[in-house]
């Protein structure tokens, strides 16, 4: 009897555990498919049956990674919450999340940000929709009279940036002891009462001046 579509997400689940698991152990590297056969006890090409390529299979680890935090992205998204308060939750709730797998086991963490590294190509979707995400609520911030003068781009660029260690994870894994919650709601807050087109005096109008 040929396998239901229960029993192939079943078995691309368990691969995905497995894979995620031979990374683990060795703490990062290449991940090869015949690798993954063996561990599965199964044929090259039965393994092609669920995962025809690497790249497909690294996809789907990706996924499995980063699914936590798009259901935590999402149900903030669809919260009652103030703008600026639900930015906060945005960042936040992902921020410990992560902080607590550093906790658990900062090689391991450490191992899954190199992997994204080496194939950023799979974990880009993430990223995109997470800015997608950030661009609603600066919508509903701007409608409430935050950011005045920038465009929705614009402020997404430059709350990413401020926010950069609580959310790459890259920076985060270097300062992770040195951030914190309430860190990150003084940044919110400051964004939310400062941050606009105006000039204020910072930019210099011929040039930087020697010090």
């Amino acid at each position: 009897m040929a396998p239901t579509r229960n029993d192939i997400e079943a078995t691309r689940a368990r691969l995905v555990d497995l894979a995620q698991a031979i990374i683990d152990e060795r703490g990062g590297g290449a991940l090869s498919m015949a690798e993954l056969a063996a561990r599965a006890n199964m044929s090259t090409a039965n393994l092609s049956r669920y995962f025809e390529t690497r790249d497909e299979l690294l996809e789907a680890m990706a996924d499995h990674w980063f699914q936590p935090m798009v259901a935590i992205m999402e149900e903030v998204l669809a919260s009652d919450l103030p703008p600026r308060r639900k930015m906060y939750e945005f960042f936040a709730r992902r921020f410990l999340l992560l902080r607590a797998k550093w906790e658990d086991d900062p090689v391991r963490l450490q191992a899954n940000v190199e992997i994204g590294n080496d194939y950023f190509e799979q974990v880009r979707s993430y990223i995109d929709l997470a800015d997608h995400y950030l661009g609603e609520i600066i919508g509903e911030a701007m409608s409430d009279g935050a950011f005045a003068g920038l465009g929705v781009d614009e402020t997404i660029s430059l709350v990413n940036q401020m926010v950069a260690p609580y959310c790459a994870l890259n920076t985060m894994v270097l300062l992770m002891d040195r951030l914190s919650e309430e860190k990150l709601a003084r940044i919110i807050d400051a964004m939310f009462d400062g941050l606009s087109a105006q000039d204020r005096g910072a930019r210099a109008v011929t040039g930087l001046r020697a010090a």
